[in-house]
């Protein structure tokens, strides 16, 4: 690594508070980590997984709770996979680590036909080996190193081209009940992330398979953001605050809000923005037509029909 300008070292230590604290209030939020667990930190080799065992050691000695982390890595078979360079990082770092091997690669490249996206099926079986092999060690939460604009991302992919609104929780218990799976840098900007591991000089290991594929919805998606952030600052912050306040009843599933119960209550003051008192007098009005009423009067007096209509 080399030698770090002062610039560069002060913008590394302003960009290590930032993602410490963003980790630590997605922590505390969600309440990922609590006292003895046992986290299984899942390495890729990338940016993000450096970045997020990075923060968490750092945090391992701040927090409140006492808890153990172990590195694991999963080598797929890729070709040109160098081997070497996960086990030397992890030793440098004093973390305890297992290295998993199995061939999920020839898996992928035998089921999925040429030019197809290789991400859905490398994704679940790469999962379903890490989530057995937490078991196997007593881990009691799987971290994930996906950021904010991942979540983001996913939920436009999954609204364009899934046809529902969902994205990826912040934490999530498994299908089977069996695993909690955490995504600590739920509140972190992927530039942050970026430069910071530059700064860091992580070893990266390249992916020969998702890095490979140019065509990939999520990358048009990815595309699409960063326009929108360029063009106007502040709108990706916009779009995650939206998706922590949520509001069923103003959406269209049933499933998430019992609309069809929904009936009017005869004996209910109106709360407007009108006060009773300030609405002119309509007694009168036959309530069997219809037609144009002109409610623009002064206070007291009777609203006249400009106009009805008879069906």
């Amino acid at each position: 690594m080399e030698e770090l300008s002062q610039k560069q070292k002060t913008r590394l230590n302003k960009l290590q508070k930032r993602l410490r604290r963003e980790m630590g209030s997605a922590i505390d939020d969600y309440k990922m980590i609590e006292e003895g667990d046992v986290v299984m930190v899942c390495l890729s080799g990338g940016k993000d997984s450096y970045t997020m065992l990075d923060i968490l050691m750092n945090l391992q000695h701040r927090a409140p709770v006492n808890f153990k982390l172990v590195a694991v890595n999963l080598d797929q078979k890729q070709p040109e996979f160098p081997e070497h360079i996960l086990p030397e990082y992890l030793k440098s770092v004093g973390v305890t680590y297992h290295i998993l091997e199995k061939d999920t690669y020839s898996v992928v490249k035998e089921k999925i036909p040429e030019g197809k996206t290789t991400c859905s099926l490398c994704s679940r079986l790469r999962r379903g080996t890490l989530y057995g092999f937490a078991q196997k060690i007593g881990a009691t939460k799987i971290a994930l190193g996906h950021h904010r604009d991942d979540i983001i991302e996913t939920l436009f992919l999954n609204m364009f081209y899934g046809g529902k609104m969902k994205a990826m929780p912040p934490k999530l218990l498994s299908d089977d009940g069996a695993n909690v799976v955490i995504r600590p840098m739920a509140y972190s900007r992927e530039k942050d992330i970026a430069e910071y591991a530059e700064l860091k000089a992580f070893p990266i290991i390249p992916c020969n398979l998702c890095g490979s594929q140019e065509n990939l919805k999520r990358k048009m998606v990815k595309e699409m953001l960063v326009s929108w952030d360029k063009q106007h600052p502040g709108r990706i912050e916009t779009i995650f605050t939206a998706m922590q306040n949520v509001a069923p009843s103003q959406m269209v599933d049933r499933e998430q809000f019992d609309f069809v119960s929904l009936k009017r209550d005869p004996d209910a003051k109106f709360e407007g923005s009108v006060a009773e008192a300030d609405l002119p007098a309509f007694d009168f009005l036959d309530q069997a037509n219809s037609g144009h009423v002109q409610l623009d009067k002064p206070r007291g007096e009777a609203i006249d029909i400009v106009q009805v209509y008879q069906p």
